[in-house]
Parts: structure tokens; sequence; C-alpha cells
């Protein structure tokens, strides 16, 4: 079921690589914000009477409370609209200027069989110049892939990396599982536009990255040999759809990346899901995703670093749902690593520009969680000193 409704620019907030923010005037006389897609409609401006998706506002859905334009009134404005352009994050990315260059000339379709799919040029695709690539047979030779639940992870990860290896390349695999188009990530942004990301990379039906792929597989393929990415970082789109059932929501895809990244000879380390500060029962301590991810989604092994300085009672409890000591759940590793104090979080996203949240949540109010991130990006950059992988960009 869509519910529909009219509504009336007022006022354009923010405008952004491809998504306007707007101040719409509804039908019932309130005020609404809305989202409108820029890559496929024209720009909105004030008087603009547009056609609006309200099915998550009115529902109470975690969409930020915000409407999404789906037309303009005068349906004609589609007509009159110029070729699309390319839609990718703004930042500096050689490694996709060849891409950039075909223009709207792909052929593999996202959103596909619905009233807004689009067609895109995969990385794989035989229209791709990096298409001889993707005929060779191709790993990821231990690179360290950092996979997240939520999207809230990439930010966290990213400061912490750039505190401790400022010279390590870090890729983005924007999945499918939250969020479809990449416009849609503040992070994603902001990371781009101050060069803390090599690149981005959409998959599945996830669009609007520096780079398109078809699935995981090829996505992180492209992370590293395209992008030229030391470290990838693996996550939803920001939201993440659930039904308090245990296999019933969109995390599940992080089994999928684990099996993914170590099927192709990387090297998987899980950002575990830990908090102290939800309120819902089932996503104390270890949440119930990571629980049924690692004891039985999973089917490679993974490294789940744990952190440090926690309570002994607070430890073995993590350790107990987890499965630390279960000898049906070996086949995951789960270092202990050192305490990083809140501060010390804080100093290393003191130059971000975005606020960064959990659920909501600000570091002061779940220090946990951003801790567990950052341990988990201190165990790859670990990996990457340790072996330290001198080649760049293969294609």
């Amino acid at each position: 079921m869509i519910r529909w409704q009219m509504g009336t620019v007022q006022q354009v907030i923010a405008a952004e690589k491809g998504m306007q923010q707007l101040t719409m005037l509804m039908e019932d006389g309130a005020s609404a914000r809305a989202v409108h897609y820029t890559d496929v409609m024209p720009e909105a401006k004030p008087g603009d009477k547009l056609l609006l998706n309200v099915t998550a506002v009115e529902l109470g859905l975690g969409t930020g409370g915000v409407h999404f334009v789906a037309g303009f009134a005068d349906g004609a404005e589609l007509l009159r609209m110029p070729k699309s352009e390319a839609t990718s994050i703004d930042g500096d990315c050689p490694a996709t200027d060849a891409i950039r260059s075909l223009g709207d000339t792909g052929h593999i379709m996202k959103l596909r069989y619905t009233p807004l799919q689009r067609s895109v040029v995969s990385v794989e695709a035989p229209e791709s110049p990096y298409h001889g690539l993707f005929r060779q047979s191709l790993d990821l030779a231990g690179t360290p892939v950092l996979i997240g639940e939520l999207h809230s992870m990439l930010p966290a990860a990213v400061c912490r990396i750039r505190a401790l290896q400022p010279e390590a390349s870090v890729a983005y695999v924007m999945t499918d599982g939250g969020a479809l188009p990449a416009a849609f990530s503040r992070h994603v942004a902001a990371l781009r536009g101050l060069g803390w990301l090599r690149g981005t990379v959409t998959c599945g039906h996830a669009y609007g990255g520096d780079l398109e792929a078809l699935n995981k597989f090829s996505a992180l393929l492209a992370a590293k040999h395209v992008l030229g990415a030391d470290i990838v970082i693996a996550a939803m789109g920001p939201g993440i759809a659930g039904t308090g059932t245990e296999f019933g929501h969109t995390g599940m895809e992080t089994a999928e990346l684990i099996n993914a990244a170590a099927g192709l000879s990387g090297t998987p380390v899980v950002m575990p899901r830990i908090t102290a500060a939800d309120p819902r029962a089932r996503h104390q301590g270890a949440s119930h995703h990571l629980r049924t991810v690692l004891t039985k989604a999973a089917l490679q092994s993974a490294a789940v670093p744990l952190p440090g300085g926690l309570p002994a009672s607070a430890q073995e409890r993590l350790e107990r749902e987890l499965g630390v000591s279960a000898h049906a759940h070996v086949r995951h590793t789960f270092p202990r690593m050192p305490h990083i104090s809140q501060e010390e979080i804080r100093l290393n996203q003191a130059d971000y520009p975005v606020p960064i949240t959990t659920m909501g949540r600000e570091l002061e109010n779940d220090v946990i969680f951003f801790e567990a991130v950052c341990c988990a990006a201190d165990y790859a950059c670990g990996l990457l000193r340790r072996n330290p992988n001198p080649h760049g960009p293969t294609g």
C-alpha cells in the first residue's frame, strides 16, 4: 500500500549532489519536510506542486520524519528534463572517470521492474571499462573487510582509521539492506567531500555510488581492484528493517558479507553491535541480530573484536551471548582489544562535521557501541600494519 498526498514547495532547505531537502505545505495546511531526488527529476522550486509518498511518516517508521517526492503535478516537467548526468557523490575519484564519461549507456537495471527502474553502468558489465578486469579470476588477497550492521558504524570506523593510519585508503561498499540511494546518506557525502573515503560502491539495488555493482562479491572486488582500497567497509545505507523476530531483519546480510569476504580470500572483521543503552531487551549487550548472524548464518570464519576494559560481569555476559566458549561456534575468533576511552573517541571525531548517532543516541549516551566499532577498526589497522598492501588499483 502506498499513501499519497499533494504538497506545494515552500522552501528549498538544502541542495546536495542528487538530492534536495524541501519544506512542503500540505493540502491540510500542515508543514512537512520532503526529500526530492534530482538524479531522475528536475530540481524543485518554491511554488511547485508535487506528488508525495507519505507512507512511512503516516506509519511512524524510521525515515527521519520526511516524505519522498514521487513527481510533479505537471507531468510535462519530466518530458522537458535534460538527459541525466552522472550522479556519483562529490569528491575526487579518478578511477571512476572512465565510467562517468559513458553517461547513460549502461544496460543493467536497478529497482528492476518498478516504475522507478533506472539503467546504470555496472562495473562488471560489457560496456564498463573494467569488464576485462572482472573476466579475470580476482580475489581480495587478505584485504581487511570491516563489516557493519548499521550505517552509523561507517563514519565512526572511518574517523578511527584516519586517526590511526591516515595514509590508508578506505572504500565503502553500500548494500541494499537500508536506504537505496547513496544520496540519502549525509555521511557518505561528508566523508567523500573530506577525502576520507576513496570511493563508494553501491551494490544490489542500492544506487548512486561512484561505482555500481550487481552484488556483494563484485562490489568488494571493485573496492579492492578499481578503487584501490587498503581497507573496505561494507554496511547498509541509512535505516534497517526489522520485525522483532530471529531472522526477520535486514541485518542478516552481515552473514552474507562475511561469507563473501572470506570466500574471496579477504579478511572479514565484524564491527559488533553492542549496546548498554537500547531500551529493547533483545538488543541489550550483544544484539540478537549479531548473535543470530554469528551462530546460525555465517558459514565462514570472521574476527569479532571485543572491547576491553569492561567490568568482569559485563565481559562474561558478552562472551556468553556470543558463544565465545561454545564448541559449536569456534569458527569465529573474538580478540580482546585494549580499552578505548570516550575522550579518545571524541577526539577521533573532532574534525568530522556531521553528528554521528546510533538509533538516535550520541557517543555519551552509548559509549560501548562506539568503542566496539573503534576496536574493530583498530584490529583492521593492525592487520594492515602486519600485511601492508603495496598495490593500488589494478583497473
